[in-house]
């Protein structure tokens, strides 16, 4: 029955709401041309991973609990060599960093829908767990979910050794 309707060379659907090559044609400019093109998309991923992390990092040198609390989600975890971490766990921990001046460097950012992963190297000082750790670079990797209220912090991992 609706065999008389062209096949779209870009998606392979009919489309049978109009007939006619023109139409299938027009209406499937959408399949051939995306919104924003996959690299430019990937550059803003990247650059929207690389400063939710700078902002995650700035919030914690000046243990700015408030502003972390706004941005971290309901079920945070962290990892860290010495176990896991719920909220409550990491924001001790946090409280007790000490951060000296730190860097941080080779990020690598992904997007899937709604989550972004990143990451990254960090050198720092920091305290953890009353140890005074030393400033050698070590990975990390930050989670963040888009919310209807916005980017959240969902996860991290510190693979630094104690």
């Amino acid at each position: 029955a609706s065999s008389h309707f062209p096949v779209c060379f870009a998606c392979k659907r009919r489309h049978t709401r109009y007939s006619g090559w023109i139409w299938a044609a027009v209406l499937c400019l959408t399949c051939i041309a995306p919104p924003a093109p996959a690299a430019e998309q990937g550059a803003s991923d990247r650059q929207l991973g690389e400063q939710l992390v700078r902002q995650v990092w700035a919030d914690m040198k000046n243990t700015d609990v408030g502003q972390l609390e706004k941005i971290v989600a309901g079920g945070f975890q962290s990892v860290h060599t010495f176990g896991a971490n719920d909220w409550p766990q990491e924001l001790k921990l946090i409280k007790g960093l000490k951060l000296g001046p730190y860097t941080l460097s080779g990020f690598k950012v992904t997007r899937d829908g709604p989550v972004i992963v990143a990451t990254y190297m960090v050198s720092v000082d920091e305290t953890i767990h009353g140890h005074r750790l030393h400033k050698k670079l070590a990975p990390r990797m930050s989670v963040f979910l888009l919310t209807k209220d916005g980017w959240k912090w969902i996860a991290h991992a510190n693979l630094k050794r104690m």
